[in-house]
């Protein structure tokens, strides 16, 4: 569950978390680093002397160059463990090594995938009706909404509707969070009908995992210790915050980068969304399970009909476009579909792939993100599927490419949001832009080369825009209201929808940035300008009203200034302790908002400058554009207040 900045946000105010997509890096291949290139003979033979060779060539030259401390893999193909190795360290200083089925990592967010599995397997019990409303199996009520309850169904593929939040969603590992407190005080906003729109939410994988815990009758983490680590022999994992002193000196250190020192272990607020500390050799055995029909070396945690409805399709906006299955969502490389889980935390970052055509399952997680501007988890899988699983195929490009090209152009922002805070700012100044090129194919600020430069992406089906060389694309739609929809292959788990110029932040960027430019220039320059005259003696001949208008004027440019400066740095110094946002800025943030409040307001002063200027004859002609132009700037500050919900008060985040 890591939370990815955009960088536009960091220059003006803060970054989205988790309210935006992550904006992947598309590898080029690094000068002595070769990726296998794809080949018309299906790749090598996946044998476990070429996957070592392979990995130990490609892996430790990855955490040199990133700066990652180490990482762990596992392999398992035909229902038996094919590769199982750690790289690099668990503890840098101690120069103490990453051992596969020792060491633990912390996969994140492929914790859901452990409260799916309770819950399907729940359902196969029928103790829960996965099409049932939620509040059945509730001690309190998600309140109603658009006419619709929330299901199950909705929890498994990321659909109830809630908004983004991100509250006490890291805490203080001293302090173990109560889950069913934590959700009865952290109830999102719904802001859309269940089943429309995908919109990956942590809450509804903790609400999911707390209706395990109610209808089982036991402690979540007690209920998968019992029905799926001890049946699976997973005698290194837990959900447990802080670790049982039997694990915790197994638990790798956390890194930024390898040269950085290590950070405290992370504790994550709603365990079901991500609480998991496990090793690959049992991360191996729960893949195994899955690929062998719920069952691993004589112990059934599911059904094989369960296993199968669990890794099927159960909702999908486009069919051109990657689906969601009971949990798992999909991918496709290389004419393989393959079914998984990604899983961040602030230090590590892992994946899960299974491919059942292959009878393969591949996990990976780094205990550091690096300083690389590539994603290791995503140049690791693809040069294995490359080597491993190549496909040939060339699609064609359609002839209505450049018409159809044109026709998705505009700025798209993500369904994964807050709507009722000001981390709304954050999403929209988060929205990636679709460019139309020349010869009809796109661009998108959410995929560029290691190099910055864009992705070209060519139509090679209505609508469908693919990677020229690669394996990304992009696949568009219109909503019910005619609204043009993206979505992006490889994360089935929001979409982007495109908004109109009042939101769009090709417009609002230079609106903002030349705004503030101008008030800041005004208060820095009516000093110098009070000077001057007082050089040259040439007071300005202004009426008492004037002169008191001039002072409330600099008064309110100084106020916007003040509020933009405070709420930025609020929130840089949340990032940078991120169990600050917790509870420990909200009162700086209402007052940053109190002070924007009464900066607002004083917008009406500014206008009334500029209308008096330009009544009175007694002021110059640069008085009155100069009171214009800052009346436009406090304007379209303000603009980007209102869209950005920078004023809506609310403890929720």
């Amino acid at each position: 569950m890591r939370h990815h900045w955009p960088a536009a946000l960091l220059f003006f105010l803060f970054c989205p978390a988790p309210l935006s997509a992550q904006k992947p890096v598309v590898p080029e291949t690094p000068r002595d680093m070769e990726i296998p290139a794809v080949s018309p003979s299906g790749g090598h033979a996946l044998t476990a002397t070429d996957v070592e060779t392979f990995l130990d060539g490609f892996v430790p030259l990855q955490l040199e160059q990133d700066d990652i401390a180490g990482a762990s893999i596992a392999i398992v193909k035909d229902g038996k463990p094919l590769f199982a190795k750690g790289y690099g360290y668990a503890d840098v200083e101690k120069k103490q090594p990453v051992v596969p089925d020792a060491t633990l990592f912390r996969p994140g967010s492929i914790s859901k995938l452990f409260t799916w599995t309770a819950v399907m397997q729940l359902a196969e019990q029928k103790k829960v009706d996965l099409d049932r409303d939620v509040n059945a199996y509730l001690d309190f009520k998600i309140p109603e909404a658009f006419g619709k309850p929330i299901t199950l169904k909705n929890l498994l593929t990321h659909t109830p509707g809630f908004e983004e939040v991100i509250k006490d969603l890291f805490v203080d590992n001293s302090k173990p969070v109560n889950l069913g407190q934590y959700l009865k005080t952290h109830i999102p906003r719904r802001i859309y009908p269940p089943g429309t729109v995908s919109a990956y939410s942590n809450y509804g994988a903790a609400l999911a995992g707390y209706i395990v815990e109610r209808v089982s009758g036991r402690p979540f983490n007690q209920y998968v210790d019992e029905n799926i680590f001890k049946p699976l022999g997973m005698a290194h994992s837990s959900f447990e915050q802080p670790l049982p002193k039997s694990l915790a000196s197994q638990m790798s250190k956390g890194y930024r980068s390898a040269s950085d020192g290590p950070k405290p272990f992370e504790a994550v607020g709603p365990a079901p969304a991500g609480s998991l500390s496990s090793t690959a050799a049992d991360m191996a055995r729960f893949m195994t399970a899955h690929l062998q029909g719920g069952q691993y070396d004589g112990a059934r945690i599911l059904r094989p009909e369960t296993v199968s409805l669990m890794h099927s399709r159960l909702y999908v906006l486009n069919p051109a476009a990657n689906g969601m299955d009971y949990g798992f969502y999909e991918e496709s490389r290389n004419g393989h579909r393959i079914i998984g889980h990604g899983g961040d935390t602030e230090l590590f970052h892992s994946s899960v792939h299974l491919m059942p055509d292959a009878n393969l399952g591949f996990f990976v997680s780094y205990n550091s993100a690096g300083i690389g501007k590539v994603e290791p988890r995503g140049q690791l899988w693809a040069a294995f599927m490359n080597r491993y699983f190549a496909d040939s195929r060339v699609p064609q490009t359609l002839s209505t490419a450049k018409e159809d090209a044109k026709s998705v152009a505009g700025s798209y922002l993500s369904s994964r949001r807050a709507e009722g805070s000001l981390l709304r700012a954050a999403s929209v100044l988060g929205e990636i832009v679709v460019t139309p090129t020349a010869e009809g194919a796109i661009t998108t600020s959410l995929l560029k080369r290691a190099n910055g430069k864009p992705v070209k992406l060519r139509e090679v089906a209505p609508l469908v825009f693919r990677e020229a060389d690669g394996e990304d694309y992009l696949a568009f739609q219109r909503d019910p209201t005619g609204r043009m929809e993206l979505m992006y292959s490889p994360y089935p788990l929001f979409i982007f929808q495109r908004v109109g110029l009042s939101e769009d932040r090709k417009v609002l960027m230079p609106v903002v940035v030349v705004s503030l430019a101008l008030i800041a220039l005004a208060l820095l320059l009516w000093p110098v300008a009070a000077l001057a005259r007082r050089h040259y003696q040439r007071p300005l001949e202004l009426t008492p009203q004037q002169r008191r208008l001039r002072i409330a004027v600099k008064l309110v440019l100084s106020l916007d200034i003040l509020f933009v400066a405070g709420i930025a740095g609020i929130v840089v110094y949340g990032l940078s302790n991120i169990t600050a946002f917790n509870d420990g800025l909200n009162k700086w943030i209402y007052l940053a908002q109190f002070i924007g409040v009464v900066g607002a307001m004083g917008t009406l002063v500014v206008l009334y400058d500029a209308i008096n200027a330009w009544l009175s004859k007694n002021r110059t002609i640069w008085y009155k554009l100069n009171a214009t132009l800052l009346t436009l700037a406090c304007l379209g500050l303000l603009w980007f207040v209102f869209v950005g919900h920078l004023l809506h008060f609310t403890s929720q985040y």
